[in-house]
């Protein structure tokens, strides 16, 4: 079976309109400065608790875009993150759309309450990081860095807007984090902020590199990095609040 013919019979078998209802209320316009991530968590949200069925139709995009308060160009680019994730499929010309053909799960070895448990210790973490990254990224900006404490942000920072490949970015992205903790001089708030990375390493190397997310992680870390070298915390702050919460939106629509 070609995947056309697997898509059209996936079709078949969800019927044409279902979940659109519920779909409906739950598609919301998004907030934030970061409509991608908003979009993705969404649309996510909604393949993962059955709205859009495997083998159902996603809405024509223009009805999409206009029910989320999104450009057309911020929902494709959200839903290839879903294509990327292997959630869905879109075929072109007539009969053509976006088709789900999965929900994103844990692999199948694993149990159901196995894969809660999972999902339940993941969105702790990034409920912890909401707490503690924001926090340690305004504790860092209110010390008296030295010469050499601000060049280490710096160089930190180079190391992620410079890094060419996925696993690399990761890593540097991650030592970046780091770095930001150390300057606050406070073993637990290192010590919190290593575990918080540890886990959130583990849920992106669970999606797909997506590059659009990639410029607006750097972006907001420019953003930080600028806070915390001008002594600025509550910018530093809000920087880092904004950063958890789009890394938080993509994970919890891309993870089940």
């Amino acid at each position: 079976m070609t995947t056309g013919e697997g898509a059209a019979a996936l079709r078949a078998d969800a019927g044409p309109d279902a979940g659109a209802d519920l779909a409906a209320e739950v598609l919301r316009p998004v907030r934030g400065l970061h409509a991608f991530e908003a979009c993705v968590e969404q649309l996510g949200t909604a393949v993962r608790l059955g709205l859009y069925p495997r083998g159902s139709l996603l809405p024509a995009e223009r009805e999409l875009a206009e029910r989320m308060g999104v450009s057309r160009a911020t929902l494709r680019e959200a839903i290839a993150a879903l294509r990327a994730a292997g959630v869905v499929q879109t075929r072109r010309g007539r009969g053509g759309g976006t088709v789900v053909v999965q929900r994103p799960t844990l692999p199948q070895r694993t149990s159901a309450a196995q894969r809660a448990a999972r999902r339940s210790a993941w969105l702790d973490v990034l409920d912890f990081r909401r707490i503690v990254e924001p926090g340690a990224a305004a504790l860092a900006a209110s010390r008296d860095l030295t010469e050499t404490q601000r060049q280490r942000l710096r160089t930190a920072h180079a190391a992620v807007v410079s890094a060419a490949q996925p696993a690399t970015h990761r890593q540097a992205d991650s030592r970046f984090h780091l770095t930001v903790a150390s300057l606050t001089g406070s073993p637990h708030t290192i010590e919190a902020v290593t575990a918080v990375q540890a886990g959130l390493h583990e849920m992106l190397s669970a999606i797909p590199v997506l590059p659009t997310n990639i410029d607006h992680s750097d972006a907001q870390h420019a953003r930080i990095a600028a806070a915390v070298l001008e002594g600025d915390g509550p910018r530093a702050r809000r920087a880092m609040e904004e950063h958890c919460d789009d890394t938080a939106a993509l994970l919890r629509g891309l993870l089940d």
